[in-house]
């Protein structure tokens, strides 16, 4: 089944723009805050096409506690001799460099490895990726919720070992090939976003010490280290045009709150929303365009005020994909 279906994209038909080939991420980590690690990388190469060009796999040693052993089953004996991210940055680059990093949920494979690399003092050569669970969205897969093993069983696609980092990213490629194929044969445009390096690391041998396990800042000077420095945001520039419409694109201005747990860092979600011309906010009301959060049915403040006001409300994977295409203010003039 899954070889009919690759092959129903002859080459006259295959969009020219797609890009040249795809690398197929899945890291593990010992968690999904700012100052979390990888413990465990794996790289599938494809084609333009989507066939398997090459795979890679490594364990990284987090010099950390390596956080939920119950789930990656990576325990610290286990990563005590694997090398430190620094030790294989350069052979992880070599595996992604001129490709677009596909993963699923890939703001957060991507905001993990590109905190890794600021780390390390150095960037992935990594300019664009594509998250399957948008490419699912964008294909109206009829899918029961956008998990992995919902995407796999959707192909037919065997799981043999459920977050081991190689095994899901052979997952994914396998799931990933059928959908680039519908993709073409529909012409359709892929969900491709930009993918920002990090350069704001602090300077100097504390900030050195400070992504280094087991530093513990001075925390009567500033409270808790954190990777990138702390400041206040400006000022949003344009008016708040109303709430966001489903089905619709945002426009400039639009105040933006988020609530819960989210893959990508909140700071970078936030920073991308503002460099985006959105208004960041930090509380609900009844001027809050849109509420995005991927726990909708929680308690907290926040989703209790957007049911209560009728605020709209999606989840990460959405917003992401709404920030590539946020209307400019003048436009709605």
């Amino acid at each position: 089944m899954l070889e009919d279906r690759t092959a129903a994209a002859s080459p006259a038909s295959w969009p020219a723009a797609y890009p040249d080939g795809y690398a197929v991420v899945d890291v593990e980590t010992t968690g999904l805050a700012r100052d979390d690690r990888i413990v465990s990388a794996a790289v599938y190469q494809l084609d333009a096409r989507g066939r398997v060009e090459d795979t890679w796999y490594t364990m990284v040693n987090p010099r950390r506690d390596p956080g939920p052993v119950w789930i990656h089953g990576l325990t610290s004996e286990v990563l005590a001799d694997a090398p430190p991210f620094e030790d294989v940055a350069e052979e992880f680059a070599r595996r992604l460099d001129g490709r677009v990093l596909v993963a699923h949920n890939a703001a957060f494979d991507w905001s993990m490895i590109a905190r890794e690399y600021a780390r390390a003092r150095a960037e992935a050569p990594v300019r664009q990726r594509l998250c399957t669970i948008a490419l699912s969205k964008e294909l109206r897969l009829p899918l029961p919720n956008h998990k992995l093993e919902s995407l796999a069983a959707h192909y037919g696609v065997v799981q043999r070992q459920a977050h081991h980092a190689l095994d899901d990213a052979r997952v994914l490629a396998e799931a990933f090939r059928p959908s680039l194929h519908l993709a073409a044969e529909a012409g359709l445009r892929l969900p491709l976003l930009a993918c920002q390096p990090l350069t704001e690391w602090p300077d100097g041998p504390a900030a050195v010490r400070s992504a280094t396990v087991g530093y513990q800042p001075d925390r009567r000077h500033g409270g808790p280290a954190n990777w990138r420095p702390s400041r206040r945001r400006p000022a949003c520039p344009y008016p708040n045009p109303g709430r966001y419409e489903p089905g619709k694109q945002l426009i400039q201005g639009m105040r933006v709150a988020f609530s819960g747990d989210t893959s990508i860092d909140r700071e970078l979600l936030e920073d991308r929303a503002t460099e985006a011309g959105l208004h960041v906010a930090t509380s609900l009301s009844r001027l809050t365009s849109l509420l995005v959060t991927n726990d909708p049915d929680s308690y907290t403040s926040k989703t209790v005020k957007a049911r209560q006001f009728g605020t709209p409300v999606v989840d990460e994977a959405v917003f992401i994909q709404l920030l590539s295409h946020v209307v400019p203010a003048d436009a709605t003039r």
